[in-house]
């Protein structure tokens, strides 16, 4: 999925510190359901269909489609690649693989858009060797969502009880720590979300960054035990 492909000059060309990278993303991507309600954008079915791509190179591609200026030019929303978060942090791991930094998406949910629940979210965890720890980095937080949001801590090293790991999630929830009705997305929550969640962050730490909705193996749509 992180293979760059024809695009590995380009990309090659990008910065070295995380925090370019990530304004690098969000002027390319812009997140499919967030589009209206911050950025005054109305998407047809076959924009929203962008979200569908899998392979960086894919997406690479299509953001050149859109609009054929270096990745270092930050596009006006309605010119970006809709995604969803799982693409912000895909393609942060794709430039950092690339940069020779280890790099993994992570699936689990996020303590910051709605006031007490986690939602169904993605970042990109890289190992920082200066500090010989893996940090996790939300590139898809820009300025607009951080001020939504009310983001009071740095995207840049997301606090893990802010974005919660699915493993962990689900731990919390089978000890019951946790309330697991409290985790998910839209009208979709439970332990089947939480563990479904767990297998897809299972593939992502196999190099198999899988959609959010996609539905494999021991993943279902009803109650896990």
């Amino acid at each position: 999925m992180t293979a760059l492909g024809a695009y590995a000059a380009e990309v090659s060309a990008l910065p070295m510190d995380v925090a370019s990278l990530c304004e690098v993303i969000q002027g390319v991507l812009i997140h499919r359901d967030i589009a209206p309600f911050l950025y005054s954008l109305k998407l047809s079915e076959a924009d929203r269909d962008d979200g569908n791509l899998r392979p960086i190179a894919a997406m690479l591609a299509r953001i050149h489609a859109l609009d054929t200026r270096p990745l270092t030019i930050a596009r006006e929303p309605a010119h970006r690649l809709p995604s969803v978060c799982r693409h912000f942090s895909l393609m942060l791991c794709a430039i950092l693989r690339y940069q020779g930094i280890p790099a993994r998406p992570r699936c689990g949910f996020g303590a910051y858009f709605e006031p007490g629940k986690f939602i169904d979210h993605w970042v990109c965890e890289y190992w920082n060797a200066s500090e010989s720890r893996w940090i996790l980095v939300d590139a898809q937080l820009d300025a607009v969502q951080r001020k939504a949001f009310n983001v009071d801590f740095n995207p840049l090293d997301t606090p893990r009880d802010r974005f919660i790991i699915a493993g962990d999630a689900w731990n919390q929830c089978r000890s019951g720590r946790a309330d697991a009705g409290r985790f998910g997305i839209f009208d979709m929550h439970g332990m089947w979300f939480l563990a479904a969640n767990v297998v897809r962050d299972l593939a992502s730490l196999n190099r198999m960054e899988m959609l959010p909705w996609d539905v494999w193996g021991l993943m279902g749509m009803n109650d896990a035990r």
